[in-house]
């Protein structure tokens, strides 16, 4: 997907040199790249070449369908991974991301351990009786750290959306509100990325399914 990304943004970047511009997002921007590059203001070797980029798009999307069929199935035979997905924030990429870097949630004491492993702990900087949180420690597996953030920022816009709109939210989407309020939108979102990988670790650990009105409670 990173790769499939890096493409677009190449291709992107050279028709911006001829006065293109693509719209925003992936799917939108595959879609006008055929006839972009139609534009008699394209050099013909530029044309081909980009032509050919777009060929390895076509290319690396099929092998990401193939894959995440694969890993769907692979979901679909084996418990914990269906039961981390129930967790908000929580798909498929991420379930199986986490389950293959964990292998066993037994393998942590707690939650806490488990996010403080993956690096999304902040580090504390005190003295005396004066205790300072500062950014999350950022240790351990990147891409699962990324995942997760990205599903909080998920969550946490979702719960936006529907409190906007004076739709109900459930506990765990009002804690997420709550904080963003006090602390402001980027800082909520490590937050809740680290409760939510609390919370998938209680479900595994327990053989529980996620319940979102619980999901605040403290100490998970």
């Amino acid at each position: 997907m990173s790769t499939r990304t890096n493409r677009i943004n190449v291709i992107r970047g050279c028709l911006r040199e001829f006065g293109i511009v693509l719209p925003v997002g992936a799917i939108v921007a595959l879609k006008r790249i055929p006839e972009a590059l139609d534009d008699e203001a394209i050099p013909g070797l530029i044309r081909e070449s980009l032509r050919q980029l777009l060929a390895e798009i076509r290319d690396t999307e099929i092998r990401i369908v193939a894959l995440e069929r694969q890993l769907a199935q692979l979901a679909a035979e084996n418990d914990d991974i269906e039961r981390l997905r129930q967790v908000s924030g929580i798909g498929l990429l991420t379930a199986t991301a986490l389950y293959a870097s964990v292998g066993d949630a037994g393998n942590f004491q707690s939650g806490r351990h488990l996010a403080a492993w993956i690096g999304l702990t902040p580090k504390e900087h005190s003295s005396g009786n004066r205790r300072h949180l500062g950014a999350i420690s950022k240790r351990g597996d990147i891409y699962v750290r990324m995942l997760l953030t990205h599903g909080a920022r998920s969550v946490l816009g979702r719960a936006i959306q529907m409190a906007k709109a004076n739709l109900p939210l459930n506990r765990l989407q009002r804690w997420a509100l709550q904080l963003q309020a006090r602390a402001g939108y980027n800082k909520a979102a490590i937050a809740l990325a680290n409760k939510l990988t609390r919370i998938a670790w209680a479900t595994w650990r327990y053989r529980r399914d996620f319940n979102p009105d619980h999901a605040a409670m403290a100490g998970v």
